[in-house]
């Protein structure tokens, strides 16, 4: 089997969707069993999730039979072939699709609990399913959404047969798919687990998203906090959202701190996806000048060590999992912390880090860690593929390609918060209390 479930076969999927950089993104799921992979998608986009409800319709005396399909806002596809060649007259065309669409109208209310449909004109909308087998199903959602006034069409699937392309390419802008075995019989021969998905699981990823999209249109108003930690006081920037499922604290590099542009963007894109931040500086301002002192991993990691457990007596951080968001040299700083006794951390990402320098803590450190690193940034990138031959954790290292070491080319650092955010969710999620 090559995915666990629905859920893990999203997060894999997003990854690949995600390096596309896709503008503007809306995704659609297809009910049912494709709106839980469609969810991990869209949250890792930090796009909106709407479902793709479409019926198909069937010649009246052959009904699994499609003559076409329709979709919402009155979008119809009709094969004239087939039309045709079954004789099927105007009047019973349009019996079908009066019958066909109030059933499309009824579902589509089910799932929406009176929420608006997206509006697609002009963006990207990335077409979601748990497969493809023939992909006569996917084909009309992707001509469905096409005529709601997707500006671009993207179909992605997490497995697929290796001759998906040259039957489905031509009908839309792009094909993404993590997994295409060249012995292919049924979607589900590759999941471990390919129940039925519920209306119920349906309903839940819907809200999630509704819930997540709506948090994401709120400012949230920083509040400045000083930690006292090592004998020093150390300045930041605490932003809770509403309901955050977990904190996580930044550990800046060389010669940046909490107003480091880039990550104040990834903090904002962690936020809107419900988690609360804290930027702020490891070294006081008379410090950062000391060279040595910012390469200095045991003092800085130290330091974030202490600011946890500082934190974790402020009442809007107490009893929230915690994960450490790394940047240069900063990334040995969050390595190093993360094994020290207490810290509890859940999870670790690093951006163009230095984790070698965490040395021989790397072998100690238990909590997930994802390596992102810019394909054009050489020497780091080998630095960064050596550190985790030596991690003992579960890890991941995500190249963006073409990318440098500030990650300033278009698309990049949102690619990098898009897989920050997915990394941090997915397992401070696992380290909640339940």
């Amino acid at each position: 089997m090559y995915f666990t479930d629905r859920t893990d076969a999203g997060r894999r999927l997003a990854a690949d969707v995600a390096r596309t950089h896709p503008h503007d993104p809306v995704v659609v799921g297809l009910p049912r069993g494709g709106v839980p992979v469609a969810a991990e998608v869209a949250k890792a986009l930090g796009a909106p999730l709407d479902i793709c409800v479409i019926r198909k319709l069937g010649v009246p005396f052959q009904p699994e039979l499609g003559m076409g399909a329709i979709g919402e806002d009155g979008a119809r596809v009709i094969n004239e072939q087939i039309v045709r060649g079954a004789a099927v007259t105007p009047e019973q065309l349009a019996e079908v699709e009066v019958r066909e669409r109030a059933e499309l109208e009824r579902r589509a209310r089910s799932y929406r609990r009176g929420r608006p449909a997206a509006d697609l004109h002009g963006r990207t909308v990335v077409v979601v399913d748990d497969g493809v087998a023939t992909g006569s199903t996917a084909l009309a959602a992707c001509r469905i959404v096409r005529a709601r006034g997707a500006a671009r069409v993207v179909l992605a699937v997490p497995v697929a047969p290796q001759d998906w392309a040259q039957r489905l390419g031509r009908d839309v802008d792009q094909l993404v798919c993590p997994y295409t075995p060249s012995h292919f019989w049924a979607i589900g021969e590759f999941y471990t687990d390919f129940s039925q998905t519920a209306d119920a699981e349906v309903l839940a990823c819907l809200d999630e998203a509704a819930a997540r999209e709506a948090a994401a249109g709120k400012d949230i108003d920083p509040r400045e906090l000083v930690l006292a930690v090592g004998g020093v006081r150390l300045t930041g920037e605490l932003a809770v959202p509403d309901s955050p499922a977990g904190l996580v604290l930044f550990a800046h590099g060389s010669g940046s701190g909490r107003h480091s542009p880039r990550n104040r963007f990834v903090a904002a894109e962690l936020n809107r996806e419900g988690l609360a931040t804290l930027l702020f500086d490891l070294l006081t301002e008379a410090e950062e000048p000391d060279r040595s002192k910012v390469f200095d991993t045991g003092l800085l990691g130290g330091r974030l060590a202490e600011a946890t457990a500082a934190l974790r007596r402020e009442p809007e951080a107490a009893g929230l999992p915690v994960g450490y968001f790394g940047a240069s040299t900063g990334a040995a700083a969050a390595l190093w912390a993360a094994t020290e006794p207490g810290t509890g951390v859940a999870a670790v990402v690093s951006r163009g880090g230095r984790p070698d320098l965490a040395g021989e803590r790397l072998a100690r450190v238990r909590a997930p860690t994802l390596l992102i690193v810019g394909g054009a940034d050489g020497p780091v990138l080998d630095l960064n593929r050596q550190a985790r031959s030596e991690l003992r954790c579960e890890s991941g290292l995500q190249v963006i390609p073409g990318a440098s070491h500030l990650f300033e080319e278009p698309g990049a650092l949102e690619a990098v918060a898009s897989l920050a955010a997915s990394w941090f969710t997915r397992h401070l999620a696992e380290a909640a209390p339940h």
